[in-house]
């Protein structure tokens, strides 16, 4: 009887074990199937959240190259570093390592984190050395990784700076021509999926979803050759004048393109340099100022299209003053009486405003309008202004006297370089053009008459007169005809016009027989006794126009050597 209980009791073990092995197998099995039939998709899913990510595909920003193609902006690759909060929180005793590779405090990673720590994405550090980012990477820091950009690059620096702009750290124009043409510069990112392992390193690149689209690259009309000459010549006139600022322009007189533009002080656009304040602003397209007895050319421009005036019209200028409405108006001294080619030669205030007051109003007003005064050259810089010209029925006498020598109006540089090159171009205003074209006949349509052809020969004439014989002396350049015109201008300030404080211009062309090249150059509160533009500007325009002529292998047209003793006024 007792083996009979001790068996059953063993069966009844036996069956139980078995029942329950069986049981957890069709449990196992049941499982099973939910999880790869049942619930397959969405447990995949959730794996794939937690290890296959979408990532971007980094494109490059295209080249800005100059005409000739030299590079003038270029995107180089740099990598930043990005983390995902969660699992960096969870190693803070790596936190040490990992601040001194990011060249950061460990108060601040923290505060990076914490302040993000819902987030699966963070950058810790943007454009990064590549032996810095090796440190981190060699660390292998949890939830942190790496990620390939690109950086801008200018390797003229601060010669071009105020022209190209720059990008910030998205690699997005911020200034200059990186903004007026980021659109074309701009590259489109693409996308691809890849599998990550737990501390975010990519282990396999599964899809490419969109390629990258990178930018296109960009040829501009400036000369890298002629902006450095530029920029050499305007730095060294504005240390030794003790000039405040200086700009320079210089234009292509059938084109219309920006040859060169420079401005003092200037600035370094590369991530190492200033980028902020005042200094970053392009002053020879965003500043306006009057510009002085260089208008005299445009005031006399709209006397010989009446054809009442000739280059031969004597103008009386005795005793050297003259009385407008209570206003006294002076020349430098008694010039006596001059035809209006001496008018122009000698920079006579009196005899231009003379001949102002002899025109309507509108008729002045209609040639300063053509001639592009009071409106933006269009030339799609950011930020460019428009100057002031008031219309001619708000005018009086003492406004259309004043207006006639350059005063109670203002231009920018660059309008004022382009006013110049349409005399220049026997009276056809150019388009102004920052990127390169391919010739004339590609701004034809764009090119606009505003005088005769024979008013503009015989004011190019005056204005070579200028240079050969009068004020613009110092623009001379052996074996060059030149042409051009000073101007100084006394500055306003809170009482009115400063006794001391001035502005030297110089604007004019070359060669004066055929132009190809037209200038200005602009010194801001030179100091001393040579403040005058014939003295301190004119020099400046000589030397960049005489090494731009020879570097653009522009044949000599017989000008005379300079000469070495200076005569007439320097205003």
């Amino acid at each position: 009887m007792k083996r009979t209980a001790a068996n059953t009791a063993s069966n009844w073990r036996r069956h139980v074990v078995t029942a329950a092995c069986v049981l957890a197998g069709v449990v196992l099995v049941i499982r099973a199937f939910d999880l790869q039939v049942v619930r397959r998709d969405f447990l995949q899913g959730q794996g794939d959240v937690r290890h296959v990510r979408t990532v971007p595909v980094p494109a490059h920003r295209g080249m800005l190259v100059d005409r000739n193609g030299e590079p003038l902006a270029i995107s180089t690759p740099v990598w930043s570093v990005w983390a995902d909060p969660a699992p960096l929180l969870e190693h803070r005793d790596r936190w040490g390592a990992l601040a001194t590779a990011l060249d950061m405090p460990v108060q601040v990673l923290a505060e990076r984190v914490g302040a993000r720590a819902d987030r699966e994405f963070v950058w810790l550090r943007r454009h990064m050395r590549p032996e810095r980012a090796e440190a981190v990477a060699e660390l292998d820091v949890p939830g942190v990784g790496r990620r390939r950009e690109y950086e801008r690059y200018y390797p003229t620096g601060e010669v071009s700076g105020h022209v190209l702009g720059f990008t910030d750290v998205d690699d997005r124009g911020q200034e200059g021509l990186e903004l007026a043409y980021d659109d074309w510069l701009s590259g489109r990112p693409g996308r691809k999926r890849v599998v990550q392992d737990r501390l975010g390193h990519v282990i396999e690149d599964l899809e490419l979803l969109r390629p990258a689209e990178h930018g296109r690259d960009l040829r501009v009309s400036l000369d890298r050759r002629l902006q450095y000459l530029a920029y050499r010549e305007l730095k060294a006139a504005v240390s030794r004048s003790g000039a405040k600022a200086g700009s320079l322009v210089m234009l292509d007189v059938h084109t219309g393109e920006v040859l060169a533009m420079v401005n003092q002080p200037a600035f370094n656009p590369n991530p190492s340099g200033d980028r902020s304040g005042a200094s970053v602003r392009n002053r020879a397209v965003t500043d306006v100022f009057e510009p002085g007895s260089t208008m005299k050319a445009l005031t006399i421009a709209a006397a010989l299209e009446t054809g009442r005036f000739d280059p031969d019209t004597r103008i009386q200028t005795a005793p050297g003053t003259l009385r407008v409405s209570g206003h006294s108006i002076s020349d430098y001294k008694n010039l006596g009486e001059l035809d209006v080619s001496g008018v122009i030669r000698m920079s006579s205030n009196v005899g231009a405003t003379r001949i102002a007051m002899s025109l309507e109003p509108e008729t002045l007003w209609r040639t300063y309008a053509r001639f592009g005064l009071g409106t933006d050259t269009g030339s799609g810089f950011p930020g460019e202004a428009s100057g002031k010209l008031m219309p001619a029925r708000s005018w009086g006498p003492v406004e259309q006297a004043t207006m006639s020598f350059g005063y109670g109006l203002s231009v920018t540089p660059l309008q004022l370089t382009r006013a110049y090159a349409a005399i220049a171009a026997d009276g056809v205003l150019p388009p102004v053009h920052f990127r390169a074209v391919p010739g004339r006949d590609a701004v034809a349509d764009e090119r606009r008459r505003v005088l005769s052809p024979q008013t503009a020969r015989e004011l190019q004439g005056m204005l070579q007169s200028v240079v050969d014989a009068g004020t613009g002396q110092r623009a001379s350049i052996s074996g060059y005809r030149v042409a051009g015109k000073t101007g100084t201008v006394h500055k306003v300030s809170a009482d009115g016009y400063a006794r001391d404080r001035y502005r030297a211009l110089f604007a004019g062309f070359a060669p004066a027989s055929d132009p190809r090249l037209a200038a200005v150059v602009v010194l801001d509160e030179p100091q001393g006794e040579k403040h005058y533009g014939g003295q301190v500007a004119a020099p400046v325009f000589g030397q960049v126009m005489a090494g731009a002529l020879r570097l653009l292998d522009i044949h000599p047209d017989g000008g005379a050597s300079p000469m070495l003793a200076r005569r007439g006024g320097d205003s």
